[in-house]
C-alpha cells in the first residue's frame, strides 16, 4: 500500500483538531466527516497502488523478446462493428459525462471483488487486480440509470455486499441467474472452493424505477447452462437473455473484457 504524508487531521481544507463545540456541536456530524476524509484518504491511496500495479504490468509486457511471445498475443484483435468500447481506469473515469449523454436500461457489473484471504482460490491464478469493496461502491451507478435493471456477478463471500451495493444505489432485488459451468465434453466444470468444489457462478438481478421501454416478463430461464472459456468470460446466452429481457434497449457494461464486447452495447474497463 503507498503511503501517504497527509494526515486526517488536515485533508481539503479541513482541520479537524481545530473542530470543537464553537463550530460543529453535533457530535454525529463532527464524526461522519472525519470519517469521510478518512476514506477519501484510502481511495486516493488505492488509486495510486493501482496505477503503480498498471504502469508495472505494462513495462512488463513491452520488455518481453519477440520470440517469447505466444502467436496469438501477435494478432490483431478484431472488435465487433457496433460495439463501443471505452478503455478506462473505473475508478477515474467520468462517469458523470457517459450519465448526462445516455441513460441506461440495463447496466451489467463483473467487479474484482477482493477475496477474503489472502490464498482462497486454493491455487487458482486471479487474472485481474482486485478491488476493494470502498472503491466499488464509490462507482456512481445511481447517476447512470432513472429506470432499468442491474446484473451483478458476485463471488460466495461477496452477497451481503452485493445486495448492500443495490440498496445503496437505489434499486431492489428481483432476481438471480445461475451459470452452471461446463467442459468441452458438457461435464460439469468443477473448480476449487474453500469448503465445496465450485461449478457455478451467480449473477444477482436488481431493478430501479420503472419497466425500461419495451421490457418483456417471463422470458429466458434463471440457470444457464454453458461452457467455461477464457479467464473471468462470462457466457454469452447472458447477453442474449438481457437483450431478449430488454429488446433494443441501452446497455452498459462495467469492468468488461475484450472477450465480452457486444454489438450496440457500451463496455467501459481497463482491459479492452
Amino acid at each position: 500500500m503507498s503511503s501517504r504524508e497527509e494526515s486526517p487531521s488536515s485533508v481539503s481544507g479541513f482541520d479537524l483538531d481545530t473542530i470543537d463545540e464553537s463550530t460543529v456541536t453535533d457530535t454525529t456530524l463532527k464524526n461522519l466527516l472525519r470519517r469521510e476524509i478518512e476514506l477519501q484518504l484510502q481511495i486516493d491511496a488505492l488509486q495510486t497502488e493501482i496505477l503503480q500495479i498498471e504502469e508495472s504490468t505494462a513495462a512488463g509486457k513491452n520488455n518481453k523478446n519477440d520470440e517469447e511471445l505466444d502467436p496469438q498475443d501477435l494478432e490483431e484483435f478484431e472488435a465487433p462493428e457496433w460495439c463501443v468500447p471505452i478503455k478506462a481506469n473505473v475508478m477515474t473515469f467520468d462517469w458523470e459525462a457517459l450519465a448526462s449523454e445516455v441513460q441506461f436500461d440495463v447496466i451489467v457489473a463483473d467487479p474484482p471483488w477482493q477475496l477474503a484471504t489472502h490464498a482462497p482460490t486454493r491455487g487458482v491464478a486471479i487474472g485481474y487486480q482486485q478491488l476493494p469493496d470502498v472503491c466499488i461502491e464509490e462507482i456512481p451507478i445511481q447517476k447512470l440509470q432513472k429506470n432499468g435493471f442491474i446484473f451483478i456477478w458476485v463471488i460466495n463471500n461477496k452477497y451481503a455486499k452485493a445486495f448492500e451495493l443495490m440498496e445503496r444505489w437505489g434499486y431492489h432485488y428481483v432476481d438471480d441467474i445461475t451459470w452452471v459451468k461446463q467442459t468441452v465434453n458438457r461435464r460439469m466444470a468443477k473448480g476449487h472452493g474453500y469448503y465445496l468444489q465450485h461449478a457455478k457462478e451467480t449473477c444477482l438481478v436488481g431493478k430501479k424505477g420503472e419497466d425500461p421501454p419495451n421490457c418483456r416478463h417471463s422470458v429466458g430461464s434463471d440457470v444457464i447452462f454453458s461452457e467455461r472459456r477464457g479467464q473471468s468470460q462470462k457466457p454469452e446466452e447472458l447477453y442474449e437473455l438481457i437483450e431478449e429481457l430488454v429488446p433494443n434497449g441501452k446497455y452498459l457494461e462495467i469492468f468488461g473484457r475484450k472477450n465480452n464486447l457486444r454489438d450496440y452495447w457500451v463496455t467501459v474497463g481497463n482491459e479492452l
